[in-house]
């Protein structure tokens, strides 16, 4: 038996102000035109079992247009496969918050879908010696998480967020009760766990996937694509497996716009006109074709406030016309300020010298200015005048009263 497991297809989602020929949403469209790229590659490759862990629509009440894609490209998907099975637990985006509201997915049972909305459901296929247990995005400790110890094939089909997979920073105590274990989903007897909510391809489990997204639809799509570009990952995409051999393959699609985050700049001690130059080079730079039609960042750090309102602004206008999105991040120098001896704070007091060399490294600057030269000749007059106050019995040496 082959699967197929695509999750977080987020259709209906809407991202910026740009809009097609017809008045849609650009990124509604993309992210349209990504489900359609992966139903044709699911028709093509013809599983036995389609598994689809939630998100299929990015909001509860997704628009008309959305369900009507939807049900247009699912159609399609069982008039070219129809004896395969297709099994959908619906995610936090598909689960309306009130009981007496049905979930949207409950449209599409009339294909022959198989649907878990609002507890989980075990599903069995004795021609197939195979058990189901599919489970939407509900409270972890709510629900039973064990295979069926009397069937050949146990999957599991789950969308939530298991233990390790939560950002960065969240509290211990919340990961604890947030989270499903990881035990959970390592059972032996888990032939796959088939996994939705975390928008990035990752191997959580002996057996256990997130197959990540279609497109980046989440509200951290830098981050995503930073941990793509780290885990040297082709891009989005959906996982392919088959239960007899284990042989498993991550099938990568087109990508419908395309996302560039340039290489950071340093604006310290940069005054205006240079951080333009720097910007204009960089963006010169951009690979596969340039800006133009892409969603592009560019994070500059170290600039102070007076310097990113002086820069020419006009120029990054014309960025963001030609970009389908353009953003130039410019982020503030940290403050890092010196205990005072009064304070009885611990640590070393910075010398003068330490002082005036950090001071000269971070002035703001007009480019004809050599800043190694200056520091230097800095260093130079307060030796001279340490010098001098030592010699008139003024101070110490080390510039201290």
């Amino acid at each position: 038996m082959r699967l197929v497991h695509l999750s977080d297809l987020h259709l209906g989602f809407r991202q910026f102000q740009r809009v097609t020929s017809t008045g849609k949403n650009q990124r509604e469209a993309d992210v349209a035109q990504a489900f359609t790229r992966a139903i044709d590659k699911v028709i093509a490759l013809a599983p036995d079992l389609v598994l689809i862990a939630g998100d299929v629509f990015h909001t509860v009440r997704p628009t008309n247009p959305a369900i009507l894609l939807a049900f247009r490209q699912f159609s399609r998907l069982r008039q070219a496969l129809p004896d395969a099975i297709v099994v959908i637990a619906a995610g936090n985006h598909d689960m309306p918050r009130s009981t007496e509201t049905a979930c949207i997915l409950r449209l599409f049972e009339p294909l022959g879908f198989h649907i878990a909305d609002a507890e989980p459901r075990r599903l069995h296929f004795p021609e197939w010696e195979l058990s189901i247990l599919a489970v939407p995005d509900l409270p972890p400790g709510t629900f039973d998480l064990s295979p069926d110890l009397a069937v050949k094939h146990n999957i599991l089909l789950l969308h939530g967020e298991v233990e390790g997979m939560l950002p960065e920073g969240a509290r211990e105590d919340e990961r604890a009760s947030m989270a499903i274990p990881v035990a959970a989903v390592s059972h032996e007897r888990w032939d796959y766990v088939a996994l939705g909510h975390y928008h990035v391809y990752r191997k959580v489990g002996p057996h256990a996937y997130y197959c990540g997204s279609l497109d980046y639809t989440s509200s951290n799509a830098w981050g995503e694509y930073a941990e793509e570009k780290s885990a040297k990952l082709p891009g989005k995409g959906f996982i392919e497996r088959d239960l007899a051999t284990g042989k498993q393959a991550f099938h990568a699609l087109p990508v419908s716009r395309k996302i560039i985050d340039l290489p950071p700049l340093n604006g310290r001690g940069q005054a205006a006109v240079d951080l333009d130059a720097a910007i204009a080079a960089a963006v010169e730079k951009c690979p596969d074709g340039g800006i133009d039609g892409k969603v592009v960042r560019l994070v500059a750090r170290d600039v102070p406030r007076h310097v990113a309102r002086e820069l020419d602004h006009q120029r990054l206008r014309e960025y963001q016309r030609r970009a389908l999105h353009f953003v130039l991040d410019t982020r503030r120098p940290n403050v890092v300020r010196a205990a005072s001896a009064e304070s009885g704070a611990p640590g070393k007091r910075p010398s003068l010298a330490d002082t005036l060399r950090e001071a000269l490294r971070s002035r703001v600057l007009t480019s004809d200015i050599d800043r190694d030269r200056l520091v230097e000749l800095g260093a130079h007059y307060l030796r001279e005048a340490e010098h001098q106050m030592a010699v008139r019995g003024i101070g110490e040496p080390d510039g201290q009263p």
